[in-house]
């Protein structure tokens, strides 16, 4: 086997003649294309040739088995470790019964479409809530390319089996958009069911506890209860009563770091002409960014980049304001935003409650809502001509006045559909995040980043779960509950699809070890 490379204008494709060639007579097979817009911005596609007697290596998914008749385990939760957790129990000959807190992958629309019109949050559907998880509508960046944790192509590969582009096979920044992941969690959950799987949604877990012959019996908010002898945990990063059950029961819990910060809105023209060294063209890909810096003795990086995408409410509870981006699968919107955060640790928070880092993360948010309904009523009180309330609107300042500490007189255009209030994020954010904010900022390597065209909008709080749920490193238990697995980003385990996926395949096959 031997590996060549192709490079070519973002205008074109490699011809196969072309391809052959480099080949010299062998086999080819396509493995990775990425931009590298260094200089002149090109392709690179990265081949292997194989020789007559070689086998070409494939990845082949395992095949799903029946298990209407299966032994049970229990997975709370539908979102990516929770789908993937089933998927590989399908696999292993095991029942998976999923325990949705929040609705169908299509009925959460109207709730996710009543928090941006209404600002009315459901709190068991929305955003963050439902089948598919956070991630079904934030964009469907597929980054994680690290196998340390497991084999990442056993999830890329069903993601294509179940209805995704498979250039997301070789894609080095693969991306489904928000268009089409609600169609593939649909087929995910169709092809549980039809083997013998089951799902239940609005079932919210309420509490989990040993049943008399010895197994788990899980309670749902509905007063309907579940068994088995094993669960896994995959509840994501917001469930805040799943760890304040586990507490109440004298479970283990670890305050855990996390990021906080601001959404950052460009107009998507600029990051085009700035990371295309002002020669993008109609046709050429939505241009996107990544960075990450060190300040004062933490990280600062952007995080979920969404080219061509919108601004949308992330709120769980009523009375925060909290933000998010998505994209749809042409990244074709007027604006671009990512979130640009700090790292909090442990340490930066005083006290010794495991949740502190989680009631810090809820002070904040409701900060930014307080500061945006008091700024809507004096607004009001003056009769601002063509004003509206909007209770989720977001506190929001130019970067340029942000950096130098100063209101915005006025604000740029915006995808968020609550609309922005004015506001010193300089002085409403904390200090910790604040102040790393601003020196930051100018120093981004990218050319009219820092500018009054941006705009910061607050709060960006759900990058990753500010609390871990501590589980065996070799059986992958919870230390405190035997048969209980924590799984994915609200167990403290991943951060993404991808990497939540993963650890729900690795939780799967833990919790199979003493049932087949």
């Amino acid at each position: 086997m031997k590996e060549f490379e192709i490079v070519c204008p973002l205008n074109r494709e490699p011809k196969e003649k072309e391809i052959a060639a480099r080949a010299g007579g062998m086999r080819w097979v396509l493995r990775k294309r990425s931009i590298d817009s260094r200089k002149e911005p090109v392709w690179r596609y990265r081949y292997e040739a194989y020789g007559p007697d070689e086998p070409i290596e494939e990845f082949r998914p395992e095949e799903y088995r029946d298990v209407h008749d299966a032994p049970k385990v229990i997975v709370v939760g539908a979102g990516p470790a929770g789908m993937f957790a089933a998927l590989k129990l399908l696999t292993l000959g095991l029942k998976p019964v999923v325990l949705e807190r929040g609705k169908d992958v299509h009925s959460r629309k109207a709730d996710m479409a009543r928090l941006s019109r209404e600002g009315t949050v459901n709190p068991d559907s929305n955003y963050c809530y439902g089948e598919g998880g956070a991630g079904a509508f934030s964009d469907g960046k597929l980054y994680t390319r690290s196998s340390k944790r497991g084999d990442n192509r056993e999830v890329l590969h069903q993601l294509v089996k179940f209805g995704a582009s498979p250039a997301i096979l070789i894609d080095s920044h693969p991306h489904i958009g928000s268009d089409k992941l609600p169609g593939i969690v649909e087929n995910i959950r169709t092809c549980v069911t039809a083997h013998g799987g089951e799902y239940h949604f609005e079932s919210r877990v309420v509490s989990i506890d040993r049943a008399d012959n010895g197994e788990w019996c899980v309670k749902t908010a509905d007063g309907a209860r579940y068994t088995a002898s094993k669960v896994i945990l995959a509840t994501g990063h917001s469930a805040r009563d799943i760890y304040e059950m586990l507490a109440g029961k004298g479970g283990a819990l670890e305050a855990k770091g996390f990021a906080m910060g601001v959404r950052v809105e460009h107009p998507q023209e600029k990051i085009n002409w700035c990371q295309y060294h002002g020669k993008w063209q109609n046709g050429m890909p939505t241009a996107e960014y990544s960075f990450v810096e060190q300040q004062d003795g933490r990280g600062v990086f952007s995080f979920c980049m969404c080219p061509g995408g919108i601004l949308v409410p992330s709120s769980t509870v009523e009375g925060t304001v909290v933000l998010n981006g998505m994209s749809n699968s042409a990244r074709s919107g007027k604006f671009a935003n990512a979130g640009v955060v700090v790292q909090i640790e442990p340490e930066d928070i005083p006290g010794d409650s495991p949740m502190r880092l989680m009631d810090f993360q809820l002070r904040v948010e409701r900060e930014m809502f307080e500061y945006s309904a008091a700024a809507q009523i004096a607004r009001d009180a003056v009769k601002s001509p063509g004003a509206t309330f909007h209770p989720l609107m977001a506190p929001a300042q130019r970067m340029e006045d942000f950096c130098l500490g100063k209101m915005s007189k006025t604000l740029p255009a915006t995808s968020y559909f609550p609309g922005a209030v004015s506001a010193p994020l300089h002085s409403l954010l904390p200090p910790i995040v604040a102040d790393r904010l601003r020196k930051v900022f100018p120093r981004v390597k990218m050319r009219n980043y820092c500018t009054n065209a941006a705009l910061l909008l607050a709060v960006e709080s759900r990058t990753s779960s500010p609390v871990r749920i501590p589980r065996d490193d070799q059986t992958l238990e919870y230390v405190s509950m035997k048969g209980i697995y924590p799984c994915g980003e609200g167990a403290g385990y991943s951060g993404g699809i991808v990497s939540s996926a993963i650890d729900g395949i690795r939780c799967a096959v833990a919790a199979a070890q003493d049932i087949i």
